[in-house]
């Protein structure tokens, strides 16, 4: 592995641990599952990295942003239960008919 894609690698992991210690810190009732936080971290830092993590705020956030999340992350908040498979469809068909 080259030094740059360590580096890489190592500020990506320090990144996801620190998401992960904050929104643990975090005391909110519906806590996110660790496979939410790994696949949705890049999407928060991006998008929503103003509100705290888990918070009623970063949810909002992260609903606004919609189709712009990675795919990983809107698979992961399904199958956590954050937002519907059916939603995701109307959304995707929303956005396909508004871009014709």
């Amino acid at each position: 592995m080259t030094q740059v894609a360590s580096q890489t690698t190592r500020k990506v992991l320090a990144s996801v641990i620190a998401l992960a210690g904050v929104t643990v810190l975090a005391s909110h009732a519906s806590a996110l599952s660790l496979g939410v936080k790994l696949a949705c971290a890049n999407d928060y830092y991006k998008h929503c990295s103003a509100h705290s993590p888990g918070s009623k705020e970063v949810r909002q956030c992260m609903r606004s942003v919609g189709s712009g999340l990675s795919k990983s992350c809107v698979n992961a908040l399904v199958n956590a239960g954050e937002v519907s498979a059916a939603e995701v469809a109307a959304r995707r068909a929303k956005a396909q008919t508004a871009s014709r």
